[in-house]
């Protein structure tokens, strides 16, 4: 699924190129009629349009990933969706589903406080992990995050034989975080409902991994502290050693990709 996520993730980099360049053109082109065609009327629609206009493009990236969970999140308050719920959207080694759930249970919560603080976070370090990875590397690192963070709370869950359902995009979120800290250790970070003690980035990713750590080791249940930890190792792994190894190793694909692009486009007569 990694692997896919990241091929997919440059395939989908490489086709954004190619249209903004297209785009660009085509409306350089336009720009004569835009002043002389009549402005549609609406004030609503140009408030959204100014309102998503006026995000950076890593809250823009995280709203489809924000309404996907809230979607699920609507989906656990139907009682006819309960046994689809708790078989595909929580992650248990248990379960007659091993696979989907290791990737649908990061974008489901059944409590709201839990989604809320969850999506504060993304939104939260939403520019700051886009501006570093970009938005179609940060998907792939996300999708990855999620599956991985639960991969490891499978195998504590097997280790220990305590055999629990789990959900949450905690883990994945934890990569985001620990990716942002690990890159800006000096940021100055602040509790939301404490605003007036800060600490820096660094200090709050080695409390975490404690945290985390002694969760693990001493059989806490407060939340599933082996998905955050392994969300967490990730993303340090990742902007450490993984960029390097696998996205700028992505060269390869990008030019099959081209070409088997351009070879259908000349078949085509385009």
């Amino acid at each position: 699924f990694t692997g896919s996520a990241f091929g997919s993730a440059a395939i989908w980099q490489y086709e954004s190129l190619k249209s903004r360049v297209q785009t660009y053109f085509e409306g350089a082109r336009a720009d004569w009629l835009d002043k002389i065609r009549p402005q549609k009327r609406g004030d609503f629609r140009k408030q959204v349009n100014s309102w998503w206009n006026n995000l950076t493009e890593g809250q823009r990236t995280v709203t489809g990933i924000i309404a996907a969970n809230v979607f699920v999140f609507c989906l656990w308050r139907l009682p006819g969706m309960r046994r689809v719920m708790f078989t595909y959207f929580t992650s248990d080694p248990s379960s007659k589903a091993l696979c989907s759930p290791m990737l649908l249970s990061t974008f489901s919560h059944f409590s709201l406080f839990h989604m809320a603080a969850n999506m504060y976070v993304l939104w939260s370090f939403s520019s700051s992990i886009v501006s570093l990875l970009g938005c179609e590397q940060f998907i792939a690192v996300y999708l990855s995050a999620g599956v991985i963070s639960t991969f490891v709370s499978y195998v504590a869950k097997m280790a220990t034989g305590k055999f629990e359902p789990s959900l949450g995009a905690s883990g994945a979120i934890m990569t985001v975080l620990a990716a942002v800290c690990t890159k800006m250790p000096e940021a100055k970070l602040a509790i939301i409902f404490l605003p007036m003690f800060t600490f820096t980035a660094g200090n709050a990713l080695k409390a975490i991994i404690a945290f985390d750590t002694a969760g693990l080791a001493l059989g806490w249940r407060l939340f599933d502290h082996a998905a955050h930890l392994g969300g967490a190792l990730f993303g340090m792994w990742y902007v450490t050693y993984g960029h390097e190894l696998i996205w700028k190793n992505r060269e390869p694909l990008v030019k099959a990709w081209h070409e088997m692009r351009t070879k259908n486009t000349g078949k085509g007569g385009g």
